[in-house]
């Protein structure tokens, strides 16, 4: 086994210090029947799982704060999960189609970049709604703990774009400005694609580290939900629709940088900075329409699960402690009634022998 077996020195313009960032993590071979397989670890699949594991970890601690049923979040997670990444791929194969019809092997190897947030985001929405359906859960309550659980897992996620020495944008003389190899060997190879959408970029000089933007932007607007959260929750789907706005606003404006946006067919409209600004409008409209509704008619509003099974088992509690509490009081009975009658031998005993004497 092999580890870090590959790197790209990284510069930024105002620091004096090349960073070596490793894209692999390790690569291992072995055999079955006498077949060998050639497997590599890649950090972009390390850092996505990592910031995920956070994602549902803070989601399952909310679950439990919000008395949902966890074996149910299990079910949502899981399809959740697997349409989420199906919805990604897609998502961006399908913007792509004219490399991958070509290339249809290369439409599985996800390790190697290719997954579209939105795509992700529509997939594993869609999934996670018709698994409440079916297992009679409140979807927009869900909704809301995956607003702040999506910002975890795309806060820390976007980080190995930064591995991978993609997602960048183009050319910028903040100090923060980033220069790769595979930096300037990407700009080369697309030269003629960035022109034809009108983009000039000098192949040799910083670009803007989008990914860098998008991660603080996300783990940012984490704590302003959460704070909303905590603070001033006001109805269901409250959380889901400031994570509109906000993630939609972050990317309706970094889109605007990057070099590897989705077009819409020949035009010069990238399609997710289209998308998000739709989003964020959307969701800021809806925000604001229910809380004029709220101010006419306020409505309390406690995200905590209500459910029969709950008061059920208050029930129960109640019968089992009045149960225990007349077991007892016969035990006390009893007793009371055994010291009386050892007394009363006590008193008759000592009565004889005053009469012996």
């Amino acid at each position: 086994m092999k580890f870090f077996t590959d790197y790209t020195s990284v510069t930024f313009a105002g620091l004096d210090h090349i960073f070596n960032v490793y894209s692999t993590f390790c690569e291992f071979s072995f055999s079955v029947f006498g077949k060998e397989f050639d497997i590599s670890i890649k950090f972009y699949g390390l850092i996505i799982a990592f910031g995920f594991l956070l994602a549902v970890l803070f989601g399952g601690r909310i679950a439990y704060k919000w008395k949902i049923d966890l074996n149910k979040m299990i079910d949502v997670l899981i399809f959740g999960t697997v349409g989420g990444i199906i919805g990604a791929r897609l998502y961006y194969v399908l913007f792509e189609w004219d490399y991958y019809r070509i290339h249809p092997g290369e439409i599985v190897q996800i390790w190697n970049g290719g997954l579209a947030i939105y795509g992700g985001l529509i997939g594993g929405i869609l999934c996670a709604y018709f698994t409440c359906k079916k297992i009679d859960l409140n979807f927009y309550k869900l909704l809301d703990m995956c607003g702040m659980s999506f910002l975890i897992g795309q806060g820390i996620g976007r980080w190995g774009n930064y591995a991978n020495q993609e997602a960048f944008g183009t050319n910028t003389a903040m100090p923060w400005g980033m220069y790769s190899d595979k930096v300037e060997s990407y700009l080369l190879e697309n030269q003629y694609m960035l022109e034809q959408h009108g983009i000039e970029v000098d192949t040799f000089s910083p670009v803007h580290p989008t990914f860098l933007y998008e991660s603080l932007w996300c783990i940012i607007g984490f704590f302003i939900i959460y704070y909303i959260c905590r603070k001033h929750y006001k109805f269901a789907g409250q959380l889901i629709l400031t994570y509109g706005v906000i993630y939609g606003a972050e990317r309706a404006v970094v889109e605007g940088f990057r070099t590897d946006s989705l077009y819409l067919g020949d035009t010069n409209i990238r399609i997710s900075q289209l998308l998000s600004a739709v989003i964020a409008a959307l969701c800021l409209a809806i925000l604001i329409t229910k809380f004029i509704n709220l101010k006419k008619h306020p409505v309390p509003y406690n995200p905590v699960e209500e459910l029969p099974a709950d008061k059920d088992y208050e029930v129960e509690d109640r019968l089992s402690k009045m149960a225990n509490e007349r077991k007892n009081n016969k035990e006390v009975k009893k007793l009371q009634k055994a010291k009386i009658k050892e007394y009363e031998k006590k008193l008759k005993g000592e009565g004889k022998n005053g009469k012996a004497d």
